[in-house]
């Protein structure tokens, strides 16, 4: 059997789709550890999780609510994802080097995972949790892609003493891509692209109190309101607009509206309950429709059950993931600065109404995830690896 080391950012949509892949290569009873947030990925994988610490930055982690576009882009790299590469790479390497992993399993954005292992001689994965890298969006942007390669190649030098040559969020192993061409549409790919579909998984139980009578009580159509986990900074004025667009269906249509940061305020309409957490896998195989991001999570999970969408994409990959579900005819686009009541209203029943054709499309983008096999088959793509060293393949790793 096998020894698998998942590298994670403290990311509560890149650690998701991993666990439902941990899980499948331990059905095979292949062994599976964790370098990473320990508090974030034991909250997610289990209590028992072996886990690998790796640190913060010093001055945290955190994002400009108002920061659009390239801006936006470049302070993901300068001011986010290369800090956090930094402050995790010791704890990579002394990860890697106690673990002794057969294959290193790499999220996109935990660069410095895939740097170390490369740099160790490791055989390493890369777990792509968006689809967004894969259409490669710096392909018209020449000088973007050499900043950001320039950006990269110090970072390989502080870290790995300049070691290596690949690119770190595309591993010549292979990558696994949580998505299928229903969702990602026709861009070329190259073969070490597996498209293993989302990775939708069961999640520790976390003391559900949510209030399953209230949806029992009526036979409306249900309509779920998130912006993830990450957006609590750029999201006050769109939950608002939110809670009054539904309000305004009240004996129509009633919603479930996530507020984390408590930034709904004001009364709230009686057909729209706001809760701080909702166990969201439960709840989809009752909805109807979902408004969110566009965050790669959300949208794959309302899609694997057939549920259409309304997508107000804020920043990074959620433009173009909101492109492919539009593309897919799984749901409508808003511009997120302009979603007002009126128009996020308008969306609901747009995606809401049988003649559209968004919940048929939504459903045919499900099947194609499910006949993809998920966790399963990234599970089948990584334990039919090599062993990644010559100390692994002694030891008889799978």
């Amino acid at each position: 059997m096998g020894r698998f080391l998942f590298v994670v950012p403290p990311l509560v949509g890149h650690v998701n789709p991993a666990v439902g892949t941990a899980a499948a290569l331990a059905g095979r009873g292949h062994e599976v550890a964790w370098a990473g947030h320990p508090e974030l990925v034991r909250a997610l994988v289990g209590s028992d999780a072996v886990v690998f610490p790796c640190a913060l930055p010093e001055d945290g982690l955190s994002r400009p609510a108002d920061l659009k576009g390239p801006a936006a882009f470049q302070f993901l790299w300068e001011g986010f994802l290369v800090p956090l590469a930094d402050a995790m790479a010791p704890g990579v390497r002394a990860a890697i080097e106690a673990y002794d992993p057969d294959v290193v399993v790499c999220d996109q954005q935990a660069v410095a995972g895939a740097l170390v292992a490369e740099s160790l001689g490791r055989v390493w994965v890369t777990s792509a949790t968006t689809s967004a890298e894969l259409v490669d969006p710096l392909a018209g942007m020449p000088k973007v892609a050499a900043w950001l390669d320039g950006l990269l190649a110090r970072l390989r030098n502080r870290i790995c003493d300049g070691a290596g040559s690949a690119d770190p969020r595309f591993s010549p192993h292979g990558v696994l891509a949580y998505t299928t061409r229903a969702l990602l549409g026709p861009a070329e790919l190259p073969d070490r692209v597996w498209l293993v579909g989302p990775s939708v998984a069961a999640r520790p139980a976390s003391g559900d109190d949510f209030p399953w009578d209230w949806l029992d009580a009526s036979t409306l159509p249900t309509v779920l309101v998130s912006l993830g986990t990450a957006n609590n900074d750029a999201g006050a004025r769109f939950l608002n607009a939110a809670a009054q667009a539904l309000g305004g269906l009240a004996g129509r249509v009633r919603a479930v509206l996530v507020d984390p940061g408590g930034l709904v305020g004001g009364p709230v309409p009686d057909n729209v309950l706001v809760r701080a957490h909702v166990p969201q896998l439960a709840l989809l195989p009752r909805l109807d429709a979902v408004v969110c991001h566009a965050g790669h999570n959300t949208v794959c999970e309302a899609l694997w059950h057939g549920v259409p969408l309304v997508v107000a994409p804020i920043r990074d990959d959620q433009p173009i993931v909101a492109g492919q579900v539009v593309d897919a005819g799984a749901g409508v686009r808003l511009r997120f600065g302009r979603a007002d009541a009126a128009r996020i209203r308008a969306a609901v029943e747009t995606v809401l109404d049988p003649a559209g054709g968004h919940r048929k499309a939504a459903e045919a983008v499900g099947e194609s995830f499910r006949a993809a096999g998920g966790s399963a088959s990234a599970a089948a793509r990584l334990a039919a690896l090599p062993a990644g060293s010559a100390v692994t393949r002694a030891r008889g790793g799978a």
